[in-house]
């Protein structure tokens, strides 16, 4: 049984070749190149019960030996943010041998039924191309693959480049990456093939990423749970660029949702997080989240608010000159959401990330930042949430008195907070105190996010009576919005004393941290 630390990338079919033969790269190698053919069988359930507590299993062929691999995700292996439990046997049979699970991930789940209804579901044939090269102490695995991902009638191209960490450290393993990327157009991968196989199966290979739970070890640095959110993040974010391409509404506000929780993450460490470089990635993260913003809120304006007026209001002509002008808006940020996420900046912006979380300033920063990286990661977080809490509380029980932009303000620091009980909820216990937190700062949040949206559809109604151009047009928009806002205003009152409820039923929750 090992610890898998790999980062995966990609790049163009015509660059294979070319990364193999970078002069550099032969100048590190501890051996020849390495070519042979894999055939890598992945087995599930029709329920796909495996794929459902993030297990992997598969049969590799390679040469004349059977190999069984079962994988357990959350990354948490070991304490290295890359990490992956692994545990790979040599079998003789291309069906699985269960007797191997014993002490893995895939061990509560055998049963009886599992071995019955356990079946090949999908399958990857690749051309690798593997080069071993020692950096600095560390020796590393390249692994070039072209092939396919197949799953029934369905099938991808596979072209990608494994780096895999066999010894060393994972700085040595970015400094390798951050190397290749001078020469290559090469990209983060956020799945890996098994993922993409699935998609396959299920028939959704444009379908949107939900954030995966992270699993945190109370003992291990908060340095290294940094690493382990903060790739988390990262990972949900880029792994919804092909729904955001496709034109997904849900895969756009996923992308943004992976964004918010990276920012929020760098947000909540920040006193370990003082360096230089970090300024670099906030400033490549606001820019992708500005570039999906417009596509996002005007997707929930048109579903949330102009849709049910319009049904609210079936005489009104004017709502339905406002919807159609509100659609044709969509239309086109999501045309810019796409070309966002197809443009080499954002390529650049992923793997400039994925290489900062690996080996960052921060990592290296002394002092204060250092003891911090180093404390466990419960006592870390439990600062964390009771300094963010107070103030939150604080700010709250004055709700009243706070104008829009402060309520705003509120809402973000609600939000963040928010994100950190979600990344440390496993390292506390007292799980019906943590509901109940949880509840009463979502309410808080959810409030303070409905008076947002009535600011924000203000200040385009202001906007609409500002542009020149067909005044009936014009005018028929503004009377829409009208329409919204008065009754978003009339309700606004209820909505403030819903947000102090939630306020005062935060500071009344018992802390569990």
């Amino acid at each position: 049984m090992t610890t898998e630390v790999e980062l995966k990338l990609a790049l163009p079919v015509r660059s294979l070749r070319q990364a193999e033969r970078l002069p550099w790269l032969r100048q590190l190698a501890t051996a020849p190149l390495a070519r042979t053919k894999v055939s890598s069988v992945y087995f599930d359930t029709r329920g796909l019960k495996l794929r459902r507590h993030g297990v992997t299993l598969r049969v590799r062929g390679a040469g004349s030996k059977q190999l069984q691999t079962i994988k357990g995700d959350n990354g948490a292996g070991g304490g290295s943010p890359l990490g992956r439990f692994e545990r790979e046997d040599e079998i003789g049979s291309q069906r699985p041998k269960l007797k191997y699970a014993k002490a893995t991930p895939l061990a509560p789940l055998v049963t009886a039924k599992l071995k019955k209804g356990m079946h090949p579901i999908f399958r990857t044939n690749v051309q690798r191309t593997v080069l071993n090269v020692r950096l600095n102490d560390s020796d590393i695995e390249l692994a070039f693959d072209q092939g396919t991902v197949r799953a029934g009638t369905r099938a991808e191209p596979l072209h990608e480049l494994e780096l895999e960490l066999k010894h060393g450290s994972a700085e040595d393993l970015a400094a390798l990456a951050r190397r290749l990327a001078k020469d290559l157009p090469i990209a983060f991968v956020p799945q890996p093939k098994a993922d993409r196989g699935y998609a396959l199966v299920t028939g959704k290979p444009d379908d949107h990423v939900r954030a995966a739970a992270v699993v945190l070890d109370p003992h291990q640095p908060a340095g290294a749970a940094f690493q382990q959110i903060g790739l988390a993040c990262l990972r949900h974010f880029a792994a919804n660029q092909r729904a955001v391409m496709a034109g997904d509404a849900e895969g756009i506000h996923q992308m943004r949702v992976g964004l918010r929780r990276l920012r929020a993450a760098i947000s909540l460490f920040r006193d370990m997080l003082q360096q230089a470089d970090v300024e670099t990635v906030k400033k490549d993260l606001k820019w992708t989240t500005e570039e999906l913003g417009p596509a996002r809120d005007l997707d929930v304006l048109a579903r949330e608010a102009i849709v049910p007026l319009r049904k609210s209001s079936p005489d009104k002509r004017e709502i339905e000159t406002l919807e159609r002008d509100i659609r044709r808006q969509r239309g086109a940020a999501f045309t810019r959401a796409r070309e966002a996420v197809a443009s080499p900046r954002f390529r650049e912006v992923a793997l400039r990330t994925v290489l900062w979380l690996l080996d960052g300033q921060w990592r290296r920063a002394q002092g204060r930042a250092a003891d911090i990286r180093q404390r466990p990661a419960a006592a870390v977080a439990a600062d964390i949430l009771e300094q963010r809490s107070r103030k939150i509380i604080k700010k709250a029980k004055r709700l009243e008195e706070l104008d829009a932009r402060r309520r705003h303000k509120l809402r973000i620091a609600a939000k963040k907070l928010r994100y950190g009980c979600e990344f440390f909820e496993g390292l506390f216990g007292h799980h019906k105190r943590q509901r109940q937190y949880r509840q009463a700062l979502k309410a808080l949040q959810s409030e303070l996010g409905r008076l947002n949206d009535i600011r924000v559809h203000a200040k385009t109604a202001h906007e609409l009576t500002q542009q020149r151009g067909n005044r009936p047009h014009l005018a028929a928009q503004a009377y829409a919005m009208g329409l919204l806002i008065g009754g978003e205003t009339q309700s606004s009152r209820r909505i403030l004393s819903a947000a102090k409820k939630a306020g005062d039923e935060l500071a009344d929750a018992q802390s569990y941290w």
